[in-house]
């Protein structure tokens, strides 16, 4: 039996355990190279097509700088699996994979994702609590003044209805920030075709169309994968329906969001401000004009997943499993398959091909 050969694009520290178990069992590794991940976009697109060249699999974690590409997938005619420590799959062509029936694993672990709920939270309390501007004031010497009274955010029983959340995806991340939410009384709108009607009941959010909840919303917080579906979700049309008090917060994908129309509706007052955490270009160019709109954003650097306590070793077991089960012929954990659209044509290739005992 050939020794199944893994070629782990993006290596971090905490994923060694999971390497020695994969060389144990009798794979054999080859280990991208540090330098990847902050290198100009395709500047290595030869030496990582070199190296897939004879993979079985692909293991890593995100490496936006250097893409999967479909010319990266199609290298190596044994590739069964390109399976992620961590959730998003920006870089990875995900359409080339289904049409060579090579499937796509991501790990959503609650350390990750339940992260980026949380940050949520903070970004959107930073802002209507006006946190940062009130450290800046008293560290300059000052100390109170118009300009620094904050919002509330709940329902109050003197009659005050409170702040209208809308969430655009109740998935996990939406369904925590949801979840998060209930003890402060808001009015929580969510827009999701995908999940059914019980989903939003248990997260007690009343299901609208889009359009409704864009302009009944004090805040819009994006939730949503990117897919060509949602690649520029929000643009100049979709703000000019927002309030023009309302704050827009996205820690999803940078590219759901037309940055440019997100700017302009700041500039123009279509909007009150946004708090964000990914953007269409990490990091955002020296001159990119989202940099100069004070606290009108609150920026983030695509960080939201990030806690002390979490990384990506729980995201690394998830992989490994997904990895270990593909190159012993069986599907993984459809939980974790991104293209569940290649499950057929990966079993006509691969289904029941053990390459381990």
């Amino acid at each position: 039996m050939t020794a199944p050969q893994v070629f782990v694009y993006a290596p971090v520290e905490e994923a060694r355990p999971t390497y020695d178990e994969m060389r144990a069992l009798g794979c054999e590794l080859i280990m991208g190279k540090d330098y990847w991940h902050h290198a100009p976009r395709r500047e290595n697109q030869l030496e990582m097509i070199a190296m897939a060249a004879a993979s079985d699999a692909m293991h890593g974690t995100s490496i936006r700088n250097t893409p999967i590409t479909a010319e990266v997938l199609r290298a190596s005619e044994t590739l069964r699996i390109v399976a992620k420590y961590s959730i998003g799959v920006d870089e990875v062509d995900v359409d080339a994979a289904t049409d060579l029936g090579i499937l796509v694993t991501n790990a959503p672990t609650e350390a990750n994702w339940g992260s980026v709920a949380e940050g949520t939270m903070a970004i959107m309390l930073a802002l209507f609590k006006r946190v940062r501007e009130r450290d800046a004031y008293i560290k300059a010497g000052k100390w109170r003044a118009d300009h620094l009274v904050g919002t509330y955010v709940g329902a109050r029983d003197d009659g005050y209805s409170g702040l209208t959340v809308g969430i655009v995806g109740l998935g996990r991340v939406g369904g925590r920030v949801a979840e998060l939410l209930r003890p402060w009384r808001v009015r929580l709108l969510a827009c999701d075709p995908y999940v059914p009607d019980a989903r939003f009941r248990q997260c007690g959010a009343t299901n609208v169309d889009f359009p409704t909840l864009l302009r009944e919303s004090d805040v819009v917080s994006l939730h949503v994968t990117l897919t060509r579906e949602t690649r520029h979700l929000m643009g100049a049309e979709q703000f000019a329906m927002m309030k023009p008090t309302a704050v827009f917060l996205n820690t999803s994908r940078g590219k759901v969001v037309d940055e440019n129309a997100l700017i302009e509706a700041i500039e123009r007052n279509v909007i009150w401000a946004a708090g964000i955490d990914a953007f269409e270009q990490e990091p955002p160019p020296p001159e990119s004009r989202i940099r100069r709109l004070g606290d009108r954003v609150l920026l983030s650097p695509h960080y939201t997943f990030a806690s002390h306590g979490a990384g990506l070793g729980p995201g690394a077991r998830i992989a490994t499993d997904a990895l270990l089960a593909a190159i012993r012929g069986r599907l993984p954990d459809e939980g974790c398959i991104v293209n569940k659209d290649a499950i057929p044509r990966w079993l006509e290739r691969f289904g029941g091909r053990a390459m381990l005992p």
